[in-house]
């Protein structure tokens, strides 16, 4: 065996000496077992929870270094119950996700293989959006072998209460904590009954395992260049509804936009391989791309609207002021959208009246296009 030569060593730092002595205890534990080198521990990454990650080294017994990915869950803040058992049911759909080697229940330390060191996001060829066609098919790919589980109405459901109540996020923190404004009686009754409406088509739509984050930065580049699958994180929140979610959300995504041929072309050949495999027997979707187009529209909607409260709740409670930079992402996605539609019409001048902007002119939805057609 061989020692990979370290990167210096990075100090982490922690909210107390007993956590962090519980870190120390529970990894030199695991570096009997996976022969872990300690000194290479480092930041891997954060997300917008309380969760981080660590990449630590290993030697395999093929003299080639390995590495490791360390999850630091703070059980007072952070369950990890439903990533462990949510990436075992992944797993089982054929999806290249994490494998647990160690879970540290009562102090929320979990040790996983490592899937890659870069992301799809960190690959990606903004300038050039046909350049990346090969990328977003294989997360197409990852998609579809995702949303055929049979498992998924094991998972909570992504019902009624729950999409209201992250609709509410948007009046709560961006319109009241981030933008200062006190919405009169006629603006909340616009909110309620507009957000009323988006529930009620989103419900509409036939039931799927739903991964709930499903975009570049949470898919990863597997260290094996055989490996065709894109590697799938950030799993733990996953619900069992509307087909119509993840589409959306790969390709509006929350930190990158894309022109509209290039989010048609993808969602397209996503449409032409999902009803073929009868993901797409719905009032008429199989037959018309259009009615599906709208529905994934009306479902963006809810998400851009959930996301901009999150994304300024991040940064006014939780000190992350990274992520409100990205709404104005957003607040265009929901313009996009709502000016298609003469039902959102009232949450336009709403937004309008918010951000200071003048209404968009739009078709309700695509006009069919031969040449998108044809690739499909």
């Amino acid at each position: 065996m061989s020692t990979p030569n370290n990167p210096q060593q990075v100090k982490i730092d922690w909210p107390n000496t007993q956590r962090e002595a519980q870190f120390g205890q529970w990894l030199d534990q695991q570096t009997a077992n996976f022969g872990l080198i300690t000194t290479s521990v480092r930041p891997a990454s954060a997300d917008a929870s309380f969760r981080r990650y660590f990449r630590v080294d290993g030697v395999s017994g093929k003299d080639k270094p390995s590495s490791f990915i360390i999850m630091d869950a703070p059980p007072d803040k952070e369950n990890c119950e439903p990533f462990v058992r949510i990436a075992k049911l992944m797993g089982n759909c054929g999806l290249l996700v994490p494998q647990i080697l160690n879970w540290h229940v009562e102090n929320g330390f979990i040790l996983l293989d490592d899937l890659g060191q870069k992301t799809m996001m960190e690959v990606i060829d903004t300038p050039n959006p046909q350049a990346n066609m090969g990328l977003y098919l294989r997360a197409v790919d990852a998609l579809l072998l995702l949303q055929q589980s049979q498992q998924g109405h094991t998972l909570p459901p992504y019902d009624d209460a729950l999409l209201q109540r992250e609709l509410q996020l948007f009046p709560d923190w961006y319109v009241a904590q981030h933008r200062k404004v006190e919405l009169s009686d006629a603006q909340k009754n616009t909110i309620n009954k507009t957000f009323g409406l988006i529930v009620e088509r989103n419900l509409a739509a036939p039931k799927v395992l739903v991964h709930r984050d499903f975009m570049p930065r949470n898919l990863m580049m597997p260290h094996d260049t055989n490996e065709l699958r894109l590697g799938v994180l950030d799993f733990q929140d996953a619900v069992y509804g509307p087909i119509t979610y993840d589409i959306a959300s790969l390709m509006r995504d929350a930190f990158l936009s894309w022109e509209e041929d290039f989010v048609l072309e993808i969602t397209i050949r996503y449409w032409e391989r999902a009803r073929k495999l009868g993901l797409m027997d719905f009032d008429g979707w199989s037959q018309d791309f259009g009615a599906f187009w709208r529905a994934v529209e009306w479902m963006g909607l809810q998400r851009h609207l959930k996301v901009a409260g999150i994304f300024a709740r991040l940064t006014l409670r939780d000190g992350k002021a990274k992520y409100l930079a990205d709404t104005p992402r957003f607040m265009q996605y929901i313009r996009h959208t709502a000016s298609r539609y003469t039902e959102l019409t009232p949450l336009m001048r709403l937004i309008d009246t918010l951000e200071g902007t003048h209404p968009e002119m739009s078709l309700a939805y695509p006009r069919p296009s031969a040449s998108l057609g044809g690739k499909a």
